[in-house]
């Protein structure tokens, strides 16, 4: 979700509890559309990171200082030479706007006090940041927009800095609860004719769709429903949490958290929100709305990235999967063809019993075929050659099927073993969820040659990922390998032989390990682990799943084969539902 007003409210007291009264020691840029500031206040040094980007505005307190471009923007310089060393004398937000405005006082050149003020606007594409005088003349902004590209309004030096009306909400810290009874009671019809929860966002500023969410929720009323048809207790209900939430912002009762589903951000806020606190979604509060949005956008970032690898990885892995196919069922018409071979070995052989019957010219040798009851056949001929002239070319052409056969056989199996690898990869892929296991799944497909090595000196460092870790209800550790590499290490390298070893039946799988620690396992144990293996496997959606269990001993490697492949022959199966985790 983008920043909303309640978030920038908590950010502003929190800038003001730490940067208000500081003085600026340094300012850079370090990319075309983000400035960071360095000040130091109460023997303590802060930065603060600011970033206009249309796709991703923030703003937050960070412990990271970004390399500077080596040649200065010439916006950083302009605000180098008026507030390089200036004093934070004022933070504040435009009620609930997403607009911060930070005044810093700096001596002039005739050596007299000189305020200057920059407005940070962090709304979505419209996102800016603009530096004006005391009297709100702007003297340069981040992004200029002229009147060709905004009828609104117009950011360009000389210009009055504004807010256009258009934009303007109605400001609910401005508001009491009379007020908003006055607003849901009628006298804004028109306005209401909409959702509830889409009424909301409309109408007051600093609200986004999962604030409103919020409201409707704790107000016990539908945010689809009709905000026109609401009945006096519904309104009554709504105003009051309405004023409850206002308060709150006022008084600075904040309580920045993010919601997780599946370990993954969805959302976050500074007031709690309890509509998402169901099945399926977990909280992490903070102490820091700096820290929550550091750690919110570094997460989302790192979950883009990984996505992004993990869908380039599938469709390299995927065309070179369609690309084996077609050669698999090419190699195997050659082979199909390859089978003609004998009918021209027979020929040959009964050429050279008959042939003295033909004079020279004939087309064709009608004969009885010994190989088949005798039974009459027909044996095409060259007229232009002579009976052993035909037979060896019809030697010729077995010995050729021949050695296709031979050669086309062995890259059938080449080939069947590569589709094979491949789908395993491709399992694997579902199941990676850090950066570093997608890594470890591109340097397989580098060292078996389906992505071009890229020369580089020194000794290769070999990619670390961790494999998963359960613990079973009666105590065992249970690891599941996430690709082949791991799946490898965790079945020759980390199980001792008495280990047990769970996998899913004739599918591509992760290899699951129980550490039996020399114990016996329960019945529940081995359930558990085969359930694991059985969702972990490329059958992993499927109502039931046989899955082969046997110690670790008895597992072996296949010679010459990619990592992770093995073969058993005595084990024990069972068939079982799939399952994500232990609970």
């Amino acid at each position: 979700m983008a920043l909303d007003g309640i978030v920038i409210a908590n950010l502003v007291k929190e800038l003001r509890d730490t940067i208000e009264g500081g003085h600026i020691s340094k300012i850079s840029m370090p990319e075309k559309d983000e400035l960071l500031l360095t000040v130091n206040n109460n023997s303590k040094s802060y930065r603060l990171l600011i970033s206009s980007s249309a796709s991703l505005p923030l703003m937050y307190l960070t412990d990271v200082n970004k390399k500077s471009p080596l040649i200065a923007p010439g916006f950083c310089m302009l605000l180098r030479k008026h507030i390089g060393s200036g004093k934070i004398t004022d933070i504040r937000q435009s009620g609930l706007e997403r607009i911060v405005c930070f005044c810093a006082r700096q001596l002039n050149e005739l050596g007299d006090p000189c305020e200057k003020r920059i407005y940070v606007e962090l709304m979505g594409k419209y996102s800016n940041i603009i530096f004006t005088d005391d009297h709100d003349m702007i003297i340069d902004s981040m992004k200029h927009v002229p009147g060709s590209v905004s009828s609104l309004r117009e950011v360009l030096p000389g210009r009055k800095y504004f807010l256009p009306e258009q934009l303007r909400k109605l400001d609910p810290l401005s508001m009491n609860e009379k007020d908003f009874e006055n607003i849901f009671s009628g006298s804004r019809d028109s306005s209401f004719d909409m959702p509830v929860g889409k009424a909301l966002v409309s109408m007051l500023s600093g609200i986004s769709p999962v604030v409103s969410e919020e409201i409707c929720h704790l107000a016990d009323i539908s945010s689809a429903a009709s905000a026109k048809e609401l009945s006096d207790t519904e309104r009554a209900r709504l105003t009051r949490i309405i004023s409850l939430m206002t308060e709150d912002i006022r008084n600075g009762n904040f309580k920045p958290a993010v919601i997780l589903r599946n370990n993954e951000p969805v959302e976050f806020s500074s007031l709690p929100l309890t509509c998402l606190e169901t099945d399926g979604y977990s909280v992490r509060h903070y102490d820091s709305v700096s820290r929550l949005l550091s750690d919110y956008y570094a997460r989302r970032e790192t979950v883009s990235r990984t996505r992004q690898k993990n869908a380039d990885l599938r469709k390299l892995t995927s065309n070179l999967l369609e690309r084996c196919v077609r050669k698999y069922e090419l190699q195997s018409r050659q082979l199909k063809d390859s089978e003609k071979k004998e009918k021209y070995r027979i020929y040959g052989d009964l050429l050279n019993t008959y042939g003295y019957e033909l004079k020279g010219g004939e087309k064709e040798l009608k004969c009885n075929n010994y190989y088949e009851d005798n039974k009459e056949i027909i044996i095409p001929l060259d007229e232009h050659l002579s009976a052993s002239q035909n037979a060896r070319h019809y030697f010729g052409r077995y010995d050729k099927m021949k050695r296709t056969e031979e050669a086309v056989s062995t890259e059938i199996r080449k080939t069947n073993f590569e589709i094979t690898h491949l789908n395993s990869i491709i399992s694997s892929l579902d199941f990676a969820s850090e950066e570093n296991d997608l890594n470890q799944i591109r340097e397989e497909l580098t060292d078996y040659g389906y992505i071009h090595k890229k020369i580089m000196s020194g000794k290769k460092t070999r990619i670390i990922s961790q494999p998963m870790h359960f613990v079973s209800s009666d105590g065992f550790d249970i690891y599941i390998g996430k690709n082949n590499y791991q799946n490898e290490d965790l079945t020759f390298k980390f199980a001792s032989g008495n280990d047990w070893w769970f996998h899913a039946k004739g599918v591509p799988g992760s290899h699951v390990i129980v550490k039996s620690e020399n114990r016996e396992l329960p019945d529940r144990t081995y359930e558990e682990a085969a359930a694991l293996a059985a969702y972990y496997s490329k059958a992993g959606q499927n109502e039931k799943v046989e899955v082969d269990y046997l110690q670790r001993k008895s597992v072996k490697k296949t010679p010459g084969s990619p990592p992770g492949f093995v073969i058993y022959h005595t084990n024990w199966s069972m068939v079982i539902r799939p399952q994500k985790d232990i609970s």
